[in-house]
């Protein structure tokens, strides 16, 4: 499920000089919303919204689905969220000091311990172990993006779309379907988001395609392995 993780529109740009305002481009603005949109926060949400509601486990008590996730959008969303919120104000930081990359590790590691509360929950309520499978994909490529950030910076906006479509192969082989048009989406979808986060000169085109495969790696390797 930048995992994540602190979005990147979180990070400070200085425009460089003698570079003209891109504020009222099209391309510009759009390249925003996408971003804005599709934050690495939302990825588990997402994906139990999918698996819930568009595979064979739509048949579950609505009360059943709502309760999960009610737990995953706290854990995963609100709780993180919040966290970040309150230690900027409590340390008196904003935007331009969170580009910092020695004071970023502070609200990762906020991020990260809330979805180990949410994996140990899932774990004493007895959760099947695909949908665990979700949480502990994402926390890993939280984990792995942390520590390649301390010497490379990758997009962990790319990084979450790379989880979903590892975690769609993943469930593709546990579930036995055919994902051609959801992967065709995904992938779509992704290239959109590589491209806005490039556009937007948050990353590079390696920054991009290093967080793309290292959240299908986690994607993968979380979800039929862990």
């Amino acid at each position: 499920m930048e995992s994540t993780s602190i979005p990147d529109e979180l990070t400070y740009h200085e425009p460089a000089p003698g570079q003209p305002s891109l504020v009222n481009d099209k391309l510009y603005v759009t390249s925003r919303i996408i971003s804005a949109v599709f934050t690495p926060f939302m990825v588990p949400f997402v994906a139990f919204c999918l698996l819930l509601f568009l595979t064979y486990l739509r048949i579950l008590p609505l009360s059943y689905k709502l309760t999960v996730l009610g737990m995953v959008y706290s854990f995963t969303i609100l709780l993180p969220m919040l966290s970040i919120y309150l230690f900027q104000k409590i340390n008196g930081w904003g935007i331009k000091e969170l580009s910092d990359r020695e004071k970023r590790f502070f609200p990762y590691a906020l991020t990260i311990l809330c979805y180990v509360a949410c994996l140990l929950t899932m774990y004493r309520i007895h959760l099947p172990r695909y949908m665990c499978g979700i949480i502990a994909a994402t926390l890993l490529c939280m984990l792995i993006c942390t520590l390649v950030n301390m010497k490379w910076k990758i997009s962990t906006h790319m990084a979450s779309s790379g989880l979903m479509v590892g975690g769609l192969l993943s469930y593709s082989f546990l579930f036995q379907f055919n994902p051609v048009w959801w992967l065709c989406g995904f992938i779509l979808l992704s290239g959109m988001l590589g491209s806005a986060r490039i556009i937007l000169r948050q990353h590079t085109l390696f920054e991009v395609g290093g967080g793309f495969f290292a959240g299908l790696f986690c994607g993968v390797i979380g979800i039929l392995f862990i």
